[in-house]
């Protein structure tokens, strides 16, 4: 009997967890999974002629920014590499933990599980957006009030989902507050304080 053929279809997290990275870029593009005005220049057929690099451009944090990248790399390691972003943090590289968690078009989503090459036309606010000057993010302020911070390696990662949260939703509750949270470890168990740093920003909302 013969046996059926799997179908292609892949998510993106499951995508970047099972494939060694020298087939990323190929893999990626056969499966169909580039969503953009510009997937056509990603196709099967013009990636042999380009090469494994493409010139892209990134709007973060409200600046626009000219890159070359390989088909393969993620946002996170593009913010971290070539933009001198350091604050998005990798932790897994597995889409599970949050360090790396960015603000793409409103809402918090994990860099590391992001190709760069998607990136093209969409707005990103990364930990080091928030900030105007000398003059921290309310939500910054409240972490540090808070201490929310321990080791603070997964700190960045929080304070961009709670943004996104108080983007979103300016006056949550508890349990919002704490699904907000929830894509987020802690590698030191801070939770209750990371969740009062929310919850104190949106007290001052109300």
């Amino acid at each position: 009997m013969e046996e059926k053929k799997k179908g292609t279809k892949l998510s993106r997290r499951s995508f970047l967890k099972g494939i060694g990275g020298g087939a990323i870029g190929t893999a990626v593009i056969s499966a169909g999974l580039i969503k953009s005005d510009s997937a056509e220049a990603y196709s099967p057929e013009t990636v042999g002629a380009r090469g494994n690099r493409a010139a892209i451009t990134l709007k973060v944090n409200g600046k626009a920014y000219r890159v070359e990248v390989e088909h393969r790399s993620t946002l996170a390691e593009v913010l971290r590499d070539e933009l001198g972003l350091t604050g998005t943090k990798i932790g897994c590289d597995r889409g599970e933990c949050g360090a790396c968690t960015v603000i793409i078009n409103g809402r918090n989503m994990y860099s590391c599980s992001q190709l760069a090459v998607w990136m093209e036309g969409k707005d990103i606010l990364t930990i080091e957006g928030l900030a105007k000057g000398d003059k921290l993010d309310p939500l910054q302020e409240a972490f540090i009030e808070h201490d929310g911070p321990q080791c603070g390696f997964c700190t960045s990662g929080q304070i961009m989902s709670g943004k996104a949260l108080l983007m979103k939703n300016s006056k949550p509750n508890e349990a919002q507050a704490r699904r907000g949270l929830s894509g987020n470890l802690c590698r030191c168990g801070n939770y209750n304080r990371e969740v009062a740093a929310v919850l104190a920003v949106a007290a001052k909302a109300r």
